[in-house]
């Protein structure tokens, strides 16, 4: 039976980089926020949220992420009903990913909201990515070119890094990458040893 390692951490904290650095162990890994973002494109979502959102976060009849964005984040109950839309078709596209990878011992699952979406239920190991939160700010302004005031918005609309890590089994802080890949390395021994028993 294939193990699920949830793989979790707040916007910034760099648990994508260290998704890709277990992926490069062979452990098959689906980014939960890429799948989305490709299935937002499709025709059973994109009808959801126009009639959840009206016409205007669409341009050109493309989704413009920014508006939906500045909509959601400001708003709880908007976030609540995006999440509606986008979890159960993430869902299903996941449980088909990994009846296709189920000859793996285990798989990743990476997940920003993974404890909000309820999704950490299905996982048996989770791991939470942490960093300060001056990283975290500085490292998606560079990435996403964004506002400072739009990421804070964000990090407040999840879940803090004590709630992560209360229900978590290893925590891999990553203010620096190479104490966050020997942490990585430690917690692939361990998953190692426990696969052998």
């Amino acid at each position: 039976m294939t193990k699920i390692i949830g793989l979790t951490g707040g916007i910034g904290s760099g648990k994508t980089t260290i998704a890709n650095y277990l992926h490069s162990f062979g452990i098959p890994i689906y980014i939960a926020d890429d799948e989305a973002r490709k299935l937002m494109q499709s025709k059973e979502i994109t009808v959801a949220l126009e009639n959840t959102f009206g016409e205007a976060i669409f341009e050109n009849g493309i989704l413009n992420r920014e508006k939906l964005a500045a909509i959601v984040f400001n708003e709880p109950e908007k976030l609540e009903q995006l999440n509606a839309i986008v979890h159960p078709v993430v869902k299903r596209h996941f449980e088909n990913w990994l009846t296709e990878n189920n000859k793996a011992s285990y798989i990743i699952y990476e997940a920003a909201i993974l404890f909000e979406s309820g999704s950490y239920k299905k996982c048996d190991i989770i791991i939470t990515v942490t960093a300060p939160l001056e990283t975290r700010v500085e490292r998606v302004i560079k990435r996403d070119k964004t506002s400072r005031e739009l990421i804070l918005k964000r990090i407040k609309a999840q879940w803090t890094d004590e709630q992560r890590i209360s229900k978590s089994n290893f925590v891999i802080e990553n203010s620096s990458l190479e104490v966050a890949k020997q942490k990585a390395d430690e917690i692939l021994k361990i998953l190692a040893i426990t696969q052998k028993h």
